[in-house]
């Protein structure tokens, strides 16, 4: 090895050494709420190791629904609930299904009265505020638990800069945004086009306002999307995760079974919180508490 490489390995190693030290850092319990079965083929048994690996608490499980495997081959109802019921200690789930099925409000509440706590994620190529998922968010008040969405432009919930519609008829409802078009819109001048963008973010976009001004909008900081939200412009994300540490969810949504390492969203995800978060009680509060609060974990 020459010296020139030697000083290249020895410096990927030190970074990847730090990140394990500061993703596993103590004294703060963890809540994913971001994960599925089955994910693009990921068995039970690599999924409970990988949250093992990364030092997580609870899990939260979203199964797909009965038509559609939310584009990663994930599995559903009975999926989640069985995982569940083998591991009570370390996974609770959310209920799902298409929300245009004439069986969707029967299958929402078959598995919201065994124990759900929650709706989602709902990714289904619907507008977000049309009639169907307005059924799904008068069922989740009727059961008092929130509701997770994937936005993308023009594919997933399309119309999100209409949300806000629904923010304000249904208050008592929490929803949590996820994905590439809620990530994308912390900037005011997105592209919505744009999936990843890399650019420096122009504070006040559609998502930030919605988390400014409605108290039960809430962000999932999973997957590419939320930590590309992070890393493109750390220090306008110093300032987010400052100004809305009370409505922000740490989350994974990663398909790999190493739970470490620069391959792991999830692992990366922990660090970035941690990093960019402004004291040790925001940090508490994005990878725990918040999570706890709509979990209703005692």
């Amino acid at each position: 090895m020459s010296t020139m490489d030697r000083r290249e390995f020895l410096l990927a190693a030190g970074t990847l050494a730090g990140l394990a030290a500061c993703s596993r850092s103590p004294g703060t319990a963890i809540i994913d709420f971001h994960q599925h079965t089955h994910y693009v083929g990921r068995s039970d048994a690599d999924l409970v190791a990988h949250q093992r690996k990364l030092g997580v608490a609870r899990t939260v499980l979203l199964p797909a629904g009965s038509r559609y495997g939310l584009a990663a081959d994930a599995w559903g109802n009975d999926s989640v609930v069985n995982l569940a019921r083998q591991y009570p200690d370390e996974f609770v789930y959310f209920a799902n299904e298409l929300p245009d099925l004439p069986e969707t409000r029967a299958v929402l509440e078959k598995y919201l009265k065994m124990g759900a706590r929650g709706i989602g994620e709902q990714k289904f190529e619907v507008e977000c505020d049309s009639r169907e998922m307005q059924l799904v968010y008068s069922i989740a008040r009727e059961f008092d638990v929130p509701v997770l969405l994937h936005f993308q432009h023009e594919t997933y919930n399309a119309g999100f800069e209409r949300f806000h519609k629904m923010l304000e008829k249904f208050p008592k409802v929490n929803f949590i945004g996820h994905a590439q078009g809620w990530w994308g819109n912390i900037d005011l001048n997105h592209d919505q086009e744009t999936l990843y963008p890399r650019t420096p973010v122009t504070r006040g976009g559609i998502s930030d306002r919605l988390l400014s001004d409605y108290p039960n909008m809430y962000g999932d900081l999973s997957a590419n999307s939320g930590l590309n939200s992070l890393l493109r412009d750390e220090d306008h994300a110093r300032g987010f995760l400052d100004r809305h540490q009370d409505r922000l969810l740490w989350a994974s949504d990663c398909p790999d079974t190493m739970g470490e390492g620069d391959g792991c969203i999830g692992f990366k995800g922990l660090a970035a919180v941690r990093r960019l978060a402004p004291n040790p009680g925001a940090v508490r509060k994005i990878l725990y508490e918040n999570a706890a609060h709509l979990l209703k974990l005692s």
